[in-house]
Order: structure tokens, then sequence, then C-alpha cells
């Protein structure tokens, strides 16, 4: 059944005449479930070319995934709740997909310069009256915001000052607010220690974040990277985990594996970039909708699996908003 506005958790810090914009911008993300299928698109800064170009793991990344056209396709055509991606592309395709979710990411940087160079640091790109200005005069659908921080990195302190007005700056507008929390720096010894993804989840919270993207922790102690994230799931108390999809993999053990950070960590969701865009449309369609039938609809994984094959179809629930 889906949720109603009276089920959503509104933070304190979004005026009461704001509340409906924000509720129906967190019911038509979740499609009324709770649950985040974030497609990530954000990486043409991130990874430069290295992912849209050459070969993945999965074998040879289909030429239309050099064109950033190719992404827009992806969320305007198939299921997912909100497609990430920089203000400067989304002023190049928005007007060609006006009814696509999108959550605009604020701050990036490339990975040309590694930890052992220097502490990472992702360069702010824009503000909220900005992204209104898009929205209002492009008729956009902008719906939130993401924002990057490095904990543990010398700069940490800086991304704080940053990103907590920020934060309170959308909520003040209905925006959702989605953070992407990374472990990273030269104090950090082990990126993915569960103890350390919970601290960053934790993290998240204190800055009044909506959702808080993480990598999965790797797995420790006898126990699987799934039940280890329920760490980290719980220090995130009202602000929700999703997990980042990682560099692409088989269908079966990428939806194994999501199925698991939901059914057994406690996530609320996904955060899939690679695994979907690096595929013909054909195929990363069917897998988006693969991808939110376990997020959005709590099917299984070989329902999944049916409907990546083709053989079964599934749609996320059309909501009155």
């Amino acid at each position: 059944m889906a949720l109603t506005p009276a089920d959503v958790h509104v933070p304190a810090d979004v005026p009461k005449d704001k509340i409906s914009t924000y509720t129906r911008n967190w019911l038509g993300s979740t499609h009324g479930s709770g649950n985040l299928m974030l497609f990530a698109g954000d990486q043409k800064i991130e990874h430069l070319n290295d992912d849209f170009y050459g070969t993945s793991p999965i074998g040879t990344i289909p030429a239309a995934d050099n064109d950033p056209e190719h992404l827009f396709k992806i969320a305007a055509t198939s299921n997912i709740g909100v497609f990430a991606t920089q203000q400067g592309l989304l002023s190049h395709y928005g007007r060609d997909y006006p009814d696509t979710r999108y959550l605009v990411k604020v701050n990036s940087k490339t990975h040309m310069v590694k930890t052992a160079q220097r502490d990472p640091i992702s360069g702010v790109m824009t503000t909220i009256d900005r992204m209104l200005e898009l929205k209002a005069n492009a008729g956009v659908n902008i719906v939130g915001i993401g924002f990057t921080v490095y904990v543990g990195s010398e700069f940490d302190y800086l991304q704080t000052e940053q990103v907590a007005p920020l934060i309170q700056d959308a909520h003040r507008e209905g925006l959702l607010t989605v953070l992407w929390i990374y472990p990273r720096g030269a104090a950090v010894k082990t990126e993915k220690d569960p103890h350390l993804i919970a601290g960053a989840a934790g993290f998240a919270a204190c800055m009044g974040a909506d959702f808080v993207k993480v990598n999965p922790p790797k797995p420790t102690d006898g126990r699987s990277s799934a039940l280890a994230l329920r760490e980290a799931t719980l220090a995130g108390g009202r602000c929700g985990v999703i997990c980042s999809g990682g560099t692409s993999e088989d269908a079966t053990s990428f939806l194994t594996k999501l199925h698991d950070q939901i059914h057994l960590g406690g996530a609320v969701g996904n955060a899939t970039g690679r695994n979907i865009h690096q595929r013909p449309l054909d195929e990363a369609q069917r897998l988006c909708s693969a991808i939110s039938s376990i997020t959005v609809g709590g099917r299984n994984v070989d329902f999944a699996l049916r409907v990546y094959k083709g053989e079964e179809s599934y749609s996320n629930p059309a909501l009155e908003l």
C-alpha cells in the first residue's frame, strides 16, 4: 500500500507553506514507498570519460554512452525515482526531458588528483537560488539536491560549513536532500570499514539530510556486507541509507546485493550509475525496472531477474500528487 502525506516525516526546517511541496517531492521520488531508486548520472565530472568509453567489467561500453543524452534518455523512459546530474548538463538537456525528477548535484571533483597527493574536496558549482531560476525558466522538475562530503579529509570541516546551510536552504524550498558521504583522506585507513560507514550515516543525519549514499561496507567479523550495513542504517536514524551501486557487474550478482542491502541491511534504496548507463538503452530500461521492482515494489530477486530478461513486466505505482 502506498504511503500518504500523513505518513511522511517532514523535517522541522521545512516551512509550513512548503510542507505540501516537500511531501509531493518525497512521495513522488519514492513512488509512495519511502524507498529511493536514484539513477546517478554525475560521473561525467567524477570519472571524466573513463566510465563512458571503452570497456567495463561486463564488456564493451555501448557507443551511445559516450553521449550525455544517453543518461537523459534512460532517466526519462525508465522506472526510476530521481536522476542525479549536474546543473550544467541539466541546462543542456532538461528542456527536452522536463518531466523527469531531477536531483541537482551541487558539488563535484575529478578523480585525477589522488588521495596520496592531496586529501579530497569537491568544488561547489551552484546555489539553491540558481537551481530555482533554472526550474522556473526551463520548466524542469527539480525535486532535490545532492552534495558530496569526504569525511576524514583535512577539508571535511569546510564541506561541513558548506553543506549544513545548503540543506537548510533546500528544505526551506521543499526540496529533498541527499548526501554522498565517503570516508576518504590520509587519515582514513579503511574506507569501507563498517564502523566508519556508520559514522558517515550518522554525520548525514546530523546535517539534516533526508537520505545518505554510502559505499557498502566490507564484510567483517563473520558478517556479510549486507549484515555489516545494519550499524549504518541504525546510525542514520531518520536519514535513510542508500548504497552505491559500484562498478558494473552481472545482473544476478548486482540484484542479489541490492535485495540483501534492503532486506538484511535495512537500506532504503540504492544509487546506481555505471551498472545502468553502461548498457544499451533497452537493457538499461529493463535493469531499471528490475531494480525498482526490488527497491520500490518489494519483489524478490527471481522476479527482478525475469523483469531484466524481459520475461516479466514491472512499473512503479502511479500516484495522485
